[in-house]
């Protein structure tokens, strides 16, 4: 196993206190707090195995953030939580920056409330609609708004900022259209921010990424989400069998071509990236893609195919499968 020198290895633990080797490479990531968990173990890892001192630094600002920050040349990957989007694609364009786009897990939306809430098991598409949409602003505030069978109770919503992809996709599959939400909410860029406050709130109800949920479900609880005739909650089965629709969506990551041409340390990032992608998935609570996917992302970048396959629009309620014949059909 290779290792860095300790002085490397301390300062990549401490996220830059101390000063770097003046020869020292860096390879900085921003965007997505869902993807930041299995970004930064990949980094971390990376690390520890490399035989020179590099740094993985890893930022979140959420995946439009992280775009505005790529698009412009100043980092060589960005995590994303969703596609691209065209206005990004546009940006990027202007700016001269091609990328690779690469899957690398499937997330689960989660719906929660807090842990003492005993009257809310299940909500339709509709209900979140009803809470969530831009005419729901300082009108629904009650639990009993949603539904008279629930108490009147204080409704706290806490949710991402306008710059996150979960953002995005949850306004564009719960209310029709993305970014169109109530603003009177909690929101924030930091998913731990949501996690404390629906926690700390008995009338409380958010979401976020399934990683954050699985870390602190002795502080919350998930909302099955009704489809079809059934309740169902987020897991790794129900994205992977298709049934938790429609908040199962895939992650990213975008790697700038000209980072991946120039820099090694970018190139032997995203290799280690792609060979254990399905492991740091797992293990940072995320459904990991089946082994080919990752194959496929390593062949996508030798045969140099640059751009997304999505066209600029978000992929609400793609399947695993469906990703794949995407993938391999493009």
């Amino acid at each position: 196993m290779r290792t860095m020198n300790k002085l490397a290895f301390a300062v990549a633990l401490l996220g830059g206190v101390a000063t770097l080797p003046a020869h020292a490479d860096i390879v900085k990531v921003d965007g997505s707090s869902t993807v930041y968990p299995i970004t930064l173990a990949a980094g971390e890892e990376f690390q520890r195995n490399s035989r020179h001192p590099v740094k993985v630094t890893v930022g979140v600002s959420g995946t439009g953030g992280g775009f505005k920050k790529f698009c412009k040349g100043e980092t060589d990957i960005s995590d994303a939580s969703r596609p691209i989007l065209k206005k990004e694609m546009e940006a990027c364009k202007e700016a001269g920056v091609q990328y690779f786009e690469l899957p690398i897990a499937f997330d689960a939306i989660t719906v929660v409330v807090n842990r003492s809430n005993d009257f809310i098991k299940k909500l339709s598409v509709a209900d979140l609609k009803k809470i969530w949409e831009p005419a729901a602003e300082g009108t629904i505030r009650n639990w009993n708004q949603i539904d008279p069978a629930f108490p009147n109770m204080p409704l706290k919503l806490f949710g991402p900022g306008s710059e996150s992809g979960t953002f995005d996709y949850f306004t564009e599959a719960a209310v029709g259209k993305a970014k169109s939400s109530r603003k009177d909410y909690v929101a924030s860029e930091d998913d731990n921010v949501l996690v404390q406050g629906v926690a700390r709130d008995k009338g409380a109800l958010g979401y976020f990424g399934y990683a954050y949920y699985q870390e602190n479900q002795k502080r919350m609880k998930a909302v099955g989400i009704v489809s079809g005739a059934d309740a169902v909650l987020p897991s790794a089965k129900t994205v992977e069998d298709g049934s938790y629709r429609p908040f199962s969506r895939p992650i990213f990551i975008y790697v700038n071509t000209k980072s991946f041409a120039d820099k090694a340390d970018v190139r032997e990032f995203v290799d280690f990236y792609m060979k254990n992608g399905a492991r740091l998935s797992k293990e940072a609570k995320y459904v990991p893609l089946p082994a080919r996917a990752y194959t496929l992302n390593a062949e996508h970048i030798a045969k140099k195919r640059i751009g997304t396959v999505f066209g600029g629009e978000e992929a609400i309620g793609i399947k695993i499968e469906e990703l794949m014949s995407r993938e391999t059909k493009m």
